[in-house]
This record gives structure tokens, C-alpha cells and sequence, in this order.
């Protein structure tokens, strides 16, 4: 699965650490989502989506829908 997580943090001037902080998360696994090494769970992805104030589907898009 895509993210747009690292280009919605860079366009807030957020560190990885800062938004790790805001989601409750260690900034390693920021760092894993970010590269696409690590898919983040249901209630994570809520609130990742919430954080950046815009929807799941925003955010993911899953193999094969590009």
C-alpha cells in the first residue's frame, strides 16, 4: 500500500518525531509507514487521517489503485 504520509508532514513543516508525538507512536513507526515498510492499523490509520484533518482514503491507496 502507498502513503502520502511523508508529503502531508513535510507540506506542515512536521518532523517525524512531531508527528509521532501526535499520533502516539514511536518515530520509528513513522519512519516504517513512511517507506512503506509497515501498513498501520485500523484505529492508527484513523487517526493519521484525523491528524492531518482529511480522510483515510486521502492518505492510503492500496496496490493497484494508482
Amino acid at each position: 500500500m502507498e502513503n502520502r504520509v511523508a508529503l502531508l508532514r513535510a507540506e506542515r513543516g512536521w518532523s517525524q518525531a512531531r508527528l509521532a508525538e501526535l499520533l502516539g507512536v514511536s518515530r520509528q513507526t513513522v519512519i516504517s509507514i513512511e517507506k512503506g515498510r509497515f501498513d498501520p492499523s485500523l484505529p492508527l490509520a484513523f487517526r493519521i487521517a484525523r491528524v492531518f484533518g482529511t480522510a483515510i482514503e486521502e492518505i492510503f491507496i492500496p496496490d493497484g489503485d494508482h
